[in-house]
């Protein structure tokens, strides 16, 4: 496609022609309903028995699923001119964009797309990607249509063999062109920031108003457009989840809601609340921060771990973020913090739950699944818009949680933070902090004297002689592993109370230091001897 035909093109028509096949549609399924109900109602309870009605009935079912068949074909052939007709403007809008941020610039565009001009910037590389997108659109979109006139050429579209629980609004599978025209899954978050910003704003807030689902869990989009996206989300989850009994969906519900009281949490003197990523995907995953991370100096994202459901995002590892975040405004309050508490993974079952048969908390496959999430979190903070400098940012897990964090700083590309925090850690898979993809003397250990998750021995210490290798590789809180350990609170003794203190208030100075490395405060550590 080139730039003329997409420049003047009239996107807008096909919405409109989807909006005529409904409304034919609509009128089908009518139709369909008044067949069913005033004739084959009628024929099948009129007492008429014999062959002649076994014909006739065989018959006028036929006529309803020849009805029904085109009710569906109509219903497909709209999405489909729905979504293409939303990809199409996607890219054109696009297009204009550039077309006149360009001339504002005084940089000249010839036909084909090519620029001139003493600050050429990127317009010519948006012009051009612009047009690829608005191609690629254009031969799917032509593909699908030709599909539709075959099936209403050939009778096809008459058959509908589809199982659908009712046979008179059946599922309709139009491929999702919108959602194909967004940067592949594959892209990195820094390109998907940078398709992002291409867009002009009205069409940014288009895309979060009728597409949330493809906004809210991008890494890489600004924070405050996943917040706007995750809680029209969270509004379609509540209706959904309101409905069904299932103890497992009554457990999300229950989540779903802890979150929204959240959202609605905040008060004068307390930072802003933003939703940045929700599913119901697993037990349900979920990203909360206290502050906005794009303008904020200081960022934190903690991630929790053993026995963390989808509710204590809303409930206790809420307000453990949140006290990471009053320690870090506490620790330097002459620069912004955002405090997260990242759930985009299912952590094993706490320690209370924990079927003993089950290796779910022995192995590190969660973690590792959860890591590579972890990183592309981590990356997209990077490359959201960041009003000033670049932000410190601070990975912080716990328990199960700092596994995942650790594992994902030693992932190809998995230096995204400028310190790294370990509490109540039962190792990293790694013998030694300068693995964790951040110098070591910025990886930090809080271990708890009384913490028995933090001595959980490698159950072949005993047959190595090693009895500093821990469940998951080298103690973090060991001279050996080269980490910087901190001072925190023992905790009772013989409790595993001792293994949830340190984002809270009784865990002695654990919160002080954290908020001082949280804010690049690294001289005011105070520190505790290794082990």
């Amino acid at each position: 496609m080139d730039l003329a035909t997409l420049r003047d093109a009239r996107p807008t028509a096909l919405p409109d022609a989807a909006e005529a096949c409904e409304q034919l549609a609509g009128a089908l399924r009518d139709q369909a309903v008044e067949w069913q109900q005033e004739v084959i109602c009628r024929t099948v309870n009129s007492g008429w028995l014999g062959a002649a009605a076994d014909s006739c009935r065989t018959t006028l079912a036929g006529t309803e699923h020849r009805l029904t068949s085109a009710h569906t074909e109509l219903r497909t052939l709209a999405a489909t001119l729905q979504s293409g007709g939303e990809a199409l403007l996607l890219a054109q809008a696009r297009l204009t964009d550039a077309l006149a941020e360009a001339a504002a610039a005084g940089v000249a565009v010839d036909g084909d797309g090519h620029v001139t001009g003493s600050q050429e910037g990127d317009f010519g590389q948006r012009i051009s990607a612009a047009l690829i997108d608005a191609d690629t659109v254009d031969r799917s979109l032509a593909a699908l249509l030709a599909a539709h006139t075959r099936a209403a050429t050939d009778g096809t579209a008459l058959d509908y063999r589809g199982f659908a629980p009712d046979p008179l609004s059946p599922p309709v599978t139009a491929p999702d062109l919108l959602a194909a025209a967004f940067p592949p899954a594959t892209a990195t978050p820094a390109e998907a920031a940078a398709w992002w910003r291409s867009l002009p704003a009205s069409e940014q807030q288009h895309l979060i108003a009728t597409r949330p689902d493809l906004i809210g869990n991008r890494d890489g989009f600004p924070s405050p457009a996943r917040d706007q996206a995750n809680r029209a989300t969270l509004a379609g989850y509540l209706a959904t989840y309101a409905g069904r009994a299932g103890a497992a969906d009554q457990t999300k519900l229950a989540g779903f809601r802890a979150i929204q009281a959240r959202l609605a949490s905040t008060t004068r003197g307390t930072p802003p609340v933003l939703l940045l990523g929700l599913s119901d995907t697993g037990q349900g995953r979920a990203i909360l921060s206290f502050g906005n991370p794009d303008t904020a100096q200081n960022v934190s994202a903690y991630v929790p771990g053993l026995g963390t459901e989808l509710g204590n995002v809303g409930g206790k590892d809420g307000d453990r973020a949140y006290n990471v975040w009053k320690a870090a405004n506490k620790a330097d309050p002459t620069r912004a913090a955002a405090s997260i508490v990242w759930l985009g993974y299912d952590p094993p079952p706490g320690l209370d739950q924990l079927d003993p048969t089950s290796l779910g908390v022995m192995d590190d496959q969660r973690a590792k699944a959860g890591a590579a999430r972890y990183a592309d979190f981590l990356a997209g903070l990077r490359a959201s818009s960041h009003d000033g400098p670049s932000a410190h940012v601070t990975a912080l897990g716990h328990s199960y949680g700092s596994l995942t964090v650790s594992l994902s700083g030693q992932l190809p590309g998995g230096d995204h933070a400028d310190d790294m925090i370990l509490i109540g850690s039962p190792g990293t898979d790694a013998e030694h902090a300068s693995q964790l993809g951040v110098a070591s003397d910025h990886v930090w250990v809080g271990a708890a004297d009384n913490d028995p998750v933090t001595y959980a021995p490698d159950p072949f210490s005993n047959l190595t002689g090693d009895l500093g290798e821990r469940w998951f590789g080298r103690d973090p809180a060991s001279a050996e592993f080269g980490a910087q350990r901190f001072e925190v609170a023992d905790g009772p003794p013989h409790s595993f109370a001792a293994h949830s203190n340190y984002l809270d208030s009784s865990g002695g100075g654990s919160l002080t230091n954290i908020g001082q490395i949280v804010t690049g405060h690294a001289d005011r550590v105070k520190s505790q001897p290794y082990r």
